[in-house]
């Protein structure tokens, strides 16, 4: 499956009064597992908050009363921070790339041990899958949630949901850290997440001044049903502007929702020329078929070598951005983005 559109998806959802029946069903049954959790081995952190913790979202409030054992993972980005926490969720969500455990390489040594679930959301939430965990939080911070999937998912154990005023997807890697981190009792934790990411970024922009007022494109990595996807200023693009780059203007009026990318055509590639432009491409045979939609060939970051064609793991950091996997993208990007200043980056994933 590749990273290509967050399209609408249409939901072949379980009703409300259902997903009320199997959760009131686990919570009561034998075992209770609801009120007595045993410790989670695959934790590798304690708590440093106090416990209940109240955590904010689009949808109010959500109160965590005891340390969460048995979290579940219903968007597509949050298991990396719950990993780098210290805490492996027992259930992720398959976004694309089919990785182990729905965990890409840069994240997977921090399983310690555990071996997620990994739900789908091709067909919208699995709830009943999801009650049948039997989870004591669910983390959906970057999920597509609607205000009728909270409703269904909060009847299944406290539910958080994205920050306020944010969309369903590209939700601020800050905000949620900080919220994912706040409900797992690791506040100050979850700052330093952000601090030291935030300090990485200052420290490689410091180091490459020449970066600093260089226009910059961020693009899908090839054409999708006669357009290409590229990300205005602001969405997602937080990799480059924080390394210095400017983020191309105009594009914004290619949005046709808001929260989504600019559906740029093949005959309008030249809006997104830049001073250097980076093409989230996932492997050589992709190249063609980017090379070859409209007059991509043409632009002058292409034909100058100012255009970046990364490889599968380096886009899939890109798209998750949360701060474990801006690490990778900080390691793995920057030498190419050097190149790519430079007029020297090669026509290959390979960099």
């Amino acid at each position: 499956m590749s990273a290509f559109p967050l399209r609408s998806r249409i939901a072949r959802l379980a009703t409300l009064g259902t997903v009320l029946a199997v959760a009131a069903a686990l919570l009561t049954g034998c075992g209770g597992t609801a009120t007595a959790v045993a410790e989670n081995a695959t934790y590798s952190t304690e708590p440093s908050d106090t416990f209940p913790v109240t955590v904010a979202h689009k949808f109010g409030e959500t109160t965590v009363e005891a340390e969460p054992q048995r979290v579940v993972v219903v968007g597509l980005t949050e298991q990396d921070i719950l990993l780098e926490l210290g805490t492996p969720p027992i259930a992720t969500t398959e976004w694309y790339g089919e990785q182990p455990y729905a965990v890409w390489p840069w994240a997977t040594d921090l399983l310690n041990g555990a071996e997620p679930t990994v739900l789908s959301s091709t067909d919208g939430f699995e709830f009943e899958k999801i009650a049948s965990l039997e989870p004591d939080l669910i983390v959906g911070t970057n999920a597509n949630m609607t205000a009728d999937d909270y409703t269904k998912l909060s009847a299944i154990a406290p539910t958080i949901a994205s920050a306020p005023g944010t969309e369903r997807y590209f939700s601020d890697w800050k905000g949620q850290t900080r919220q994912i981190a706040q409900a797992m009792g690791r506040s100050a934790e979850g700052e330093k997440l952000v601090t030291g990411i935030e300090e990485q970024y200052a420290a490689a922009a410091a180091a490459h001044p020449e970066f600093a007022g260089k226009t910059a494109s961020f693009s899908q990595g090839g054409p999708w049903e006669g357009s290409i996807y590229v990300y205005p200023d602001g969405l997602n693009t937080d990799f480059l502007t924080d390394l210095g780059f400017v983020m191309t203007p105009g594009l914004e009026k290619y949005v046709q929702q808001e929260g989504a990318q600019a559906l740029i055509s093949g005959e309008n590639m030249s809006l997104i020329d830049a001073d250097v432009i980076v093409f989230a491409t996932e492997s050589a045979e992709s190249l063609p078929a980017l090379l070859d939609f409209g007059t991509t060939r043409s632009l002058h970051a292409v034909t100058g070598g100012h255009a970046v064609y990364t490889d599968a793991e380096l886009a899939g950091a890109i798209y998750f951005l949360t701060p474990l996997s801006q690490k990778y993208v900080i390691e793995h990007l920057v030498p190419r983005l050097e190149k790519a200043v430079a007029g020297t980056s090669p026509q290959s994933v390979e960099g």
